[in-house]
């Protein structure tokens, strides 16, 4: 009897032993079932030996055309998107009144050569007179005077012509240079006032990058330095050069403004306005602290309130928040001051919604 006892619990141990075993694989199965991918990464030691920073494609020349006249605008004869040449007719200004006042100073100026005429006969006989002793010293100083003031009103008259034909030129505009029209400002019919820009003309081929530099920075960057550009929206990747720096910051809210130069190959299929990223190489950091930093990408960082944080992995592999210091922003990755060490991993994109506990698993 003892023995068919013994035989008995024995099999009982067994079968529990098995609904054990299967009930743990199940559970096992259902948790990496549940489980999401993950990709991590570690933090970049890095040593900050280049500068990123952002830009834009401008035209290096570029015109408002305008006027210094008032009045009606009474031909245009361009439209946005048309290539100009230099010297080509832009718009007209109705310059009826102008022409008018034209007539006058014309009309003024032969009166006043009519009367030098006069006056100039009136002189030279005076002068013989008095050279033969027949008029007297305040005769020939009278004739003298008057020769003197006809002459100048000539000048007056001459001056009026020229300023009434300058003015007439402002009534006829056109490109000071070959470009292509980007900006109209009004159409014809409306009145055009003084410094009112009509168009606006960008030079062809003559695209560079201009970009804001901190304060921070600009004290790496040299004239004539090489710069590597990537204009994602045009798929173009080239070598640039910086051809100018400018030394205040006074009027652009603390950055200082440079220009890069595009090599003539890489401007075709590029507009004004695309923006480019720049990467300018920096000397080797020699402070500790410097050496030291490490960065993680922006696109890995929690934000709740005013904290900051990141997912890390746990013992268990679950993710874990852990709230970190940030320091300053270089490109698209930001430096950590505190509470991730350089070779913890943290998770830089999941499968699906992240929170503290959640089973996770590495993508390979």
């Amino acid at each position: 009897m003892k023995k068919v006892t013994s035989i008995i619990i024995g099999i009982g141990l067994v079968v529990l032993s098995a609904c054990s075993s299967k009930v743990k694989k199940e559970e096992s199965l259902k948790n990496t079932d549940s489980a999401i991918g993950v990709t991590v990464a570690t933090p970049m030691d890095s040593n900050n030996e280049t500068v990123n920073i952002s830009g834009q494609v401008a035209a290096s020349q570029i015109a408002n055309i305008s006027t210094r006249v008032m009045g009606y605008i009474t031909k245009l004869t361009v439209k946005v998107g048309d290539n100009v040449n230099k010297g080509q007719l832009i718009a007209t200004i109705s310059n009826s009144d102008i022409i008018a006042k034209r007539g006058q100073a014309e009309a003024m100026m032969a009166e006043a050569n009519a009367a030098l005429t006069s006056a100039k006969k009136d002189y030279d006989r005076f002068t013989a007179l008095y050279k033969q002793q027949s008029a007297s010293a305040k005769e020939l100083d009278n004739a003298t005077l008057q020769y003197n003031a006809v002459k100048a009103k000539v000048e007056a008259a001459k001056e009026m012509r020229n300023e009434v034909n300058a003015m007439l030129e402002y009534t006829t505009l056109t490109a000071p240079f070959a470009g292509i029209v980007t900006q109209k400002f009004t159409d014809a019919g409306n009145i055009a006032n003084p410094g009112m820009p009509i168009v606006a003309i960008e030079q062809e081929d003559s695209y560079e990058i201009t970009a804001s530099v901190p304060e921070t920075d600009i004290n790496v960057i040299k004239q004539g330095e090489e710069v590597a550009v990537n204009i994602k929206s045009a798929n173009k990747s080239f070598k640039g050069m910086v051809t100018q720096i400018n030394q205040s910051s006074q009027f652009s809210g603390g950055q200082y403004i440079i220009k890069v130069s595009i090599p003539e190959a890489e401007k075709k299929g590029l507009f004004a306005g695309m923006y480019a990223d720049l990467a300018l190489s920096k000397p080797k950091a020699t402070d500790s602290k410097e050496v030291n930093m490490v960065t993680v990408p922006l696109s890995s960082i929690i934000k709740k309130d005013d904290l900051t944080g990141l997912y890390t992995i746990s013992a268990n592999n679950t993710a874990l928040l852990r709230w970190v210091r940030l320091g300053k922003t270089i490109g698209d990755n930001v430096e950590v001051l505190s509470g991730l060490e350089k070779n913890e991993q943290f998770i830089v994109s999941s499968e699906g919604r992240l929170y503290n506990g959640i089973p996770i698993f590495v993508k390979k």
